[in-house]
């Protein structure tokens, strides 16, 4: 079984990607390893160039802000990453530049890869999520948070990146998935505040105009993590490539998890889900076999 990773990274050290711990995370599970490293304004480049494996095979790319409506340019660029991995892989194995997988999983992964590998109907693996938010220590736990998401694909030729990078199409159709027993962290809403916010400002930008960042994104110099509806304690483990950028953490968020900040209809769909495990209205990228 030949397994490719994948993904697409630009300006990680000034925002805060923990890029370098996504791909070494999953790197135990693939034989190559194809990054779009996109044009960037700090030393991104040799960040991956530095890191110490032959499995990687770089791609320098620029990014086409005449996609930037939708957050387009995002799909983009992991489709550039996915056209040049090997022909021969059975799988290729997606990784976004804040999300990590922890070493506990790399097992399941695999033998769940191989279980599949020669039915051709699945053609991907769906993912379970852990969404960090304001620090380490906190998950998002209410229904602005997705479940799941699909991050193991075939390398169809006709198998792309879906509108800003959400997940994947087979000629714009769901594609058809198998459960993998494993979870993705989800690092996206954990950094220093400063960074947090010029993050907001910038990723925005691939969304929306400049009179909706004007109007919708606070000119200030810190990202208020206090304005969250529901978090919760996480009470494990974070993967080993991430101990080191944890241990350097160098700011505060506390939250109390008891307190709610849910009214109304959000409120009582968030109690049944909680007793149900069900989530109605759930939006699914993806068909389930």
């Amino acid at each position: 079984m030949k397994v490719t990773g994948f993904s697409f990274i630009r300006n990680a050290i000034k925002y805060g990607y923990p890029i370098e711990e996504s791909i070494l995370s999953i790197l135990p599970v693939c034989d190559e390893f194809v990054i779009a490293v996109g044009k960037s304004e700090d030393g991104t480049l040799d960040l991956i160039k530095n890191i110490n494996s032959d499995k990687i095979k770089i791609i320098e790319t620029v990014w086409d802000y005449n996609l930037r409506q939708g957050g387009k340019v995002l799909a983009d660029e992991t489709n550039k990453a996915l056209k040049n991995i090997s022909k021969d892989s059975d799988w290729a194995f997606y990784i976004q530049g804040d999300e990590v997988v922890h070493e506990k999983y790399l097992p399941e992964i695999h033998s769940t890869m191989e279980k599949w590998k020669n039915n051709k109907e699945v053609e991907g693996l769906l993912f379970k999520y852990l969404h960090f938010y304001g620090s380490y220590d906190y998950v998002g736990d209410s229904r602005k948070w997705y479940r799941n998401e699909i991050r193991i694909i075939r390398p169809y030729d006709d198998i792309h990146s879906y509108k800003d990078a959400q997940g994947f199409r087979r000629n714009n159709k769901l594609l058809k998935v198998k459960p993998v027993d494993a979870y993705i962290y989800h690092y996206g809403w954990v950094k220093p505040p400063d960074l947090q916010q010029a993050k907001q400002k910038n990723f925005n930008k691939l969304w929306h105009d400049d009179t909706w960042i004007k109007n919708n994104i606070p000119d200030t110099e810190y990202f208020d993590y206090s304005q969250i509806d529901s978090l919760a304690y996480f009470t494990g483990t974070h993967p080993a490539t991430m101990l080191k950028r944890i241990k350097e953490k160098n700011w505060e968020f506390s939250f109390d998890p008891t307190c709610k900040n849910l009214k109304g209809l959000s409120k009582l769909l968030y109690i049944l889900e909680k007793k149900t495990k069900y989530r109605i209205g759930e939006y699914k990228n993806y068909k389930l076999l």
